[in-house]
């Protein structure tokens, strides 16, 4: 018998910024008893350079288990095939599980793909979408998937209001994909997060509640909305998971001792950190515009420059740095550990694209932030530093799309330097304290995820091997009972219909309950009599369906009262 709680399959979309936040999810779930299980893509699984050890991997497939969307060409070929094999490629491993004694209470999907939920559903399991983006963004998109808002936007929305954000947002600060050959594709792909989420039973944002409250409260009203971030290793905010210091999982090899011997040397908070992210791809004239701005601003500078981006880098800049500071001055890497970096005294600023991964990470690390937004949600992202949290600058394009040399180095003076610079660093160790306190014990995402155990989860145990091989118990959890000496037990999931096993026919059966209140507030006892006694049309299944409710209740107490009627199905 172990003692895990429950067992929850994680399922993220197959992208490095998808699944670090998911993973780290998972740690946290960990650390509560919850077994864990990532399923990811086969074709992602080949370009790890790094796998956590601290969690189960198990492989679905894609339909393209040699270059993953690289192989399928559009998102539109890969998204329909991902849906036609996953689904099926997910069912299997699921039933995997459960041959192999250790079977799967609840799915944690990424809403990319929301047809995780239907799978959830069809083995009647507790379903929780995995939002990675802040709920500002979340919002926009779910207004797009109402109709209330086009992206990209039209003239007539010149300015945005966001239900619960105090600014309004202009029409570049909303989602751009103008960068994107299949823009259509990207935006329906994100819209489609809200297809069918009425059906989850709860939605997880990768925020914490105190960074927007009031998006949060009018999202809240809509679907069952909890914080859970700010999902970075934890040895870097709450401290509680001692062996928790990195994702564990990069598709990129870091440059760790080469970037940290080289922080080391450096005065406290005089290093400008540059890092783009693992996807963006800048322009090779917006490449010699950053190179000359960074040289320009007179500052030490750590710059990520991925190995499929260096090409763009302005003629002999490599060489020229060496030779004029001895790489005193800069550093060029391939990849680096991001965190270590960041949490380094010599970091005095963050100089991104603001995707929401890295701004998560340097608000929780205090580390005030120059902004060139790319596309995606970083727009929004980049409003909500520069004139929300007041922790950063945006450094704003031309009419060509370009941020010119003399404006990236003028926001790097700004913030490390100048007298607005100093509010916005105090700004940012104030965040840094308050996301520190919404994952340390008893702060607002961490009561959420001890919600989410509790309620779902934490009254599920594991089946006693020599019991079910018997067919004498068949699940273990809350209120056990027996009915022709096998042994039952309701599976505390609330959310949807209820699915019951064929109790009275097979010592085998699964019962499935899936509004707990079914069995135990009597107010449905009087409707369930009144159901039976009235009409004598029900045959077989279904009557035993209905005799086993009636047995049951007549058990319960009487304790309050409510309709039956949304109950039984």
């Amino acid at each position: 018998m172990n003692t895990h709680k429950a067992h929850c399959l994680i399922l993220p979309y197959p992208l490095q910024g998808h699944i670090n936040p998911m993973l780290q999810f998972s740690k946290r779930l960990q650390s509560k008893r919850v077994k864990i299980t990532i399923a990811t893509t086969k074709s992602f699984l080949k370009n790890m350079k790094e796998l956590p050890t601290s969690v189960s991997i198990e492989a679905i497939s894609d339909g393209y288990d040699d270059d993953g969307i690289n192989q399928a060409k559009t998102y539109e070929a890969y998204l329909t095939r991902f849906k036609e094999v996953g689904s099926d490629t997910l069912s299997q491993l699921i039933q995997k599980l459960t041959n192999s004694g250790c079977p799967v209470n609840c799915i944690v999907y990424d809403p990319f793909l929301p047809w995780a939920v239907e799978v959830a559903k069809n083995f009647g399991l507790v379903s929780a979408a995995f939002f990675t983006q802040n709920c500002v963004v979340d919002n926009i998109y779910y207004h797009v998937h109402k109709g209330v808002i086009k992206l990209p936007p039209t003239q007539n929305d010149e300015k945005i209001l966001i239900p619960g954000l105090s600014c309004t947002i202009e029409s570049s600060d909303v989602p751009n994909f103008e960068s994107s050959p299949e823009a259509d594709k990207l935006v329906e792909l994100l819209v489609n997060q809200f297809s069918n989420l009425e059906k989850t039973d709860w939605v997880l944002i990768n925020s914490f509640y105190e960074l927007e409250k009031e998006v949060i409260d009018w999202m809240s009203k809509i679907y069952p909305i909890k914080t859970i971030g700010p999902t970075i290793p934890s040895m870097y905010l709450d401290k509680r998971l001692h062996d928790d210091k990195e994702y564990g999982l990069s598709i990129f090899k870091s440059m760790t001792n080469e970037c940290l011997n080289w922080l080391n040397h450096q005065p406290i908070s005089s290093v400008l950190y540059v890092s783009f992210g693992s996807l963006a791809k800048l322009e090779s004239e917006q490449m010699l515009e950053l190179a000359w701005g960074l040289k320009n601003s007179n500052k030490s500078f750590l710059w990520v420059v991925r190995s499929t981006e260096e090409s763009k880098l302005p003629k002999n800049f490599l060489e020229e740095l060496k030779l004029t500071s001895g790489n005193n001055k800069g550093l060029v890497v391939s990849w680096c550990p991001q965190l270590q970096v960041l949490e380094h005294e010599s970091i005095g600023c963050f100089l991104t694209h603001c995707g929401w991964n890295s701004t998560l990470e340097a608000i929780s690390l205090g580390v005030p932030m120059v902004i060139m937004p790319q596309w995606s949600g970083q727009p929004t992202n980049t409003k909500l530093v520069q004139d929300v949290w007041e922790m950063g600058v945006r450094a704003k394009q031309d009419d060509k799309g370009i941020v010119r040399r003399d404006v990236i180095e003028e926001c790097i003076k700004l913030v490390m330097e100048e007298d607005k610079g100093k509010v916005i660093r105090e700004n940012a160790k104030k965040w840094k304290e308050l996301a520190r306190n919404a994952v340390d014990e008893g702060g607002s995402s961490d009561k959420n995820i001890e919600e989410f155990v509790s309620k779902y989860m934490a009254n599920i145990m594991d089946t006693n091997e020599e019991e079910r091989v018997k067919g004498i118990t068949v699940e273990v959890g809350r209120a056990p009972f027996e009915i022709e000496k096998t042994r039952f037990t309701i599976l505390d999931a609330p959310g949807t219909e209820i699915q019951l096993g064929l109790a009275f026919e097979s010592q085998n059966a699964t019962l499935s309950v899936k509004r707990r209140q079914a069995c135990e507030e009597v107010s449905y006892y009087a409707l369930i009599l009144c159901c039976l006694s009235g009409d004598n049309n029900f045959h077989g299944t279904a009557k035993k369906h209905l005799l086993f409710i009636k047995w049951k209740c007549l058990e319960a107490k009487v304790n309050s009262e409510h309709s039956l009627a949304e109950a039984i199905v």
